[in-house]
């Protein structure tokens, strides 16, 4: 995702200096012009805005706290943009952390995939002080369609949460619906035909039922990452009936398809 995320920044004629663990992945922005950074802590003294996209809590407090993290030395005066999917306890702790920096942290994740980040079509939910958002919101709305203020601290980590969890229960009404259809011999392709036509038709649908079709599983959004994301949730006090058996069933499928998409679920519940 940081990848076309940074992508159109540079398109925007943004000077973007880049910084990834894996440094495989900074050619391609090396190649569109970027400078890169050899660590979290050269980062933030390049630049006043530093946008941080990462897999969970474990990897900002390596990114934010780490050796050579980003305020491994003394910088105050910056803009943090946590636009990872991650808890609003570790938002909190990180926007405390960054005050006593003497810098400012917004919690801004997105909601899209890889698609809508190549095209600039992410919806950005963002927590944390108002005017550092009407600073920063110009950035923001190069990398997607719409960027909203919340609240504070922690709110965009709730709303995507909330959001993730309804993805979730997408995906597996999807995945058992299919399942269900196959086994009174429907054809997955004609299904999804009447759906897709229908009253009940949406992009989700389309993109998830073309990787099914297809049977390439490859991640757009691993499904590992929802397990992630159902847990946070839960660990925040998402416990309805729905919730508690899609957090079972993508667990379940984790175990064989953690690193797939996460419509993968189909195959776990194929049996």
């Amino acid at each position: 995702m940081g990848i076309p995320m940074a992508e159109q920044l540079i398109k925007a004629d943004y000077a973007v200096t880049v910084y990834n663990r894996s440094k495989e992945k900074e050619a391609a922005l090396k190649e569109m012009g970027a400078s890169i950074a050899e660590t979290p802590n050269d980062l933030i003294t390049a630049n006043d805005v530093v946008i941080v996209m990462v897999s969970d809590d474990a990897a900002i407090e390596q990114i934010f706290k780490g050796e050579d993290g980003l305020f491994s030395a003394e910088i105050p005066g910056k803009i943090i943009i946590n636009m990872s999917t991650v808890s609003p306890s570790i938002s909190k702790e990180m926007a405390a952390f960054c005050k006593e920096k003497g810098s400012v942290y917004l919690d801004a994740p997105v909601s899209g995939s890889v698609k809508q980040a190549e095209t600039g079509q992410l919806v950005i939910m963002v927590g944390g002080e108002e005017d550092a958002f009407n600073k920063v919101k110009p950035i923001l709305e190069k990398m997607g369609k719409m960027a909203v203020r919340l609240g504070e601290t922690g709110v965009g980590n709730v709303a995507k949460l909330a959001i993730n969890s309804l993805l979730a229960l997408y995906t597996q009404g999807l995945a058992e619906t299919v399942v269900f259809a196959n086994q009174q011999g429907i054809k997955t392709e004609d299904l999804l035909n009447l759906i897709n036509n229908g009253a009940i038709a949406n992009t989700f649908t389309k993109i998830k039922g073309d990787v099914i079709v297809a049977g390439n599983y490859k991640p757009a959004f691993a499904l590992k990452h929802i397990v992630k994301d159902l847990n946070l949730a839960k660990a925040i006090g998402l416990d309805s009936p729905l919730a508690r058996t899609a957090l079972t069933t993508f667990t379940d499928a984790s175990a064989n398809y953690g690193e797939e998409d996460l419509i993968a679920v189909i195959k776990q519940l194929k049996g």
